[in-house]
């Protein structure tokens, strides 16, 4: 069975990189979406990151775990990571994890 992608689409402005996310965060992307966003927090942080989770159909523990350290990284060099259009589904999770608290959601 085929599985499906994650596609990963940054616009950037001065005061915050949005990161598009479509697709699954899983075992096999979570490695690409931690070096997009590692990368963007190692040159020139922007204030704010916001992840776009509008068209992301499934996230597995490892998503959420690199989630939890992106959110952490990002707070190392002073920038906020913002998850934003987050699904019913993943809301779900973070409640059943206990994670929801842990990442800041618009």
């Amino acid at each position: 069975m085929d599985r499906p992608d994650l596609s990963i689409a940054v616009e950037r402005t001065a005061a915050e990189a949005v990161v598009k996310l479509a697709g699954e965060i899983d075992m096999s992307t979570v490695q690409r979406l931690s070096k997009v966003v590692g990368d963007m927090l190692a040159n020139e942080p922007p204030p704010r990151v916001v992840l776009d989770l509008s068209e992301v159909t499934f996230c597995d523990s490892q998503g959420l775990g690199t989630l939890v350290v992106l959110s952490r990284k990002a707070g190392l060099v002073q920038s906020h990571l913002v998850l934003t259009n987050v699904g019913d589904f993943l809301l779900r999770v973070l409640d059943i994890t206990g994670l929801r608290g842990a990442l800041m959601i618009n």
